[in-house]
């Protein structure tokens, strides 16, 4: 499992009043394994106040991930994980990037 450097969030919930009671804007720097086709890899993030409930809006890569399915959710309290498959066909490795994405907090 690779492990997640240079996290930084910003918390609040500025932008969408009254949807969301709050947001939290992550940034992290990743760098995945080598994974054949079929195999899939979990990485966590250490985001501090979000809980099992909160939503992952979506997710940005500063990577192609052609051929790789990226399913970011909230797994525990303090914890976004993302999970990566490759469903490719070969043997893929992700070079070390930049993971954006977007958690709520529904009101």
């Amino acid at each position: 499992m690779a492990a997640a450097t240079a996290v930084t969030s910003r918390r609040g919930n500025d932008q969408f009043r009254g949807l969301f009671s709050d947001t939290w804007s992550v940034t992290a720097t990743l760098n995945a394994s080598s994974l054949v086709d079929g195999a899939g890899e979990t990485n966590t993030i250490a985001v501090p106040g979000v809980a099992l409930g909160d939503i992952v809006l979506n997710i940005s890569m500063g990577v192609d991930v052609s051929g790789i399915s990226i399913t970011p959710y909230v797994s525990a309290a303090g914890v976004v994980s993302i999970r990566f498959q490759n469903e490719s066909g070969g043997t893929l490795d992700l070079a070390s990037t930049t993971v954006k994405c977007v958690v709520v907090r529904l009101v």
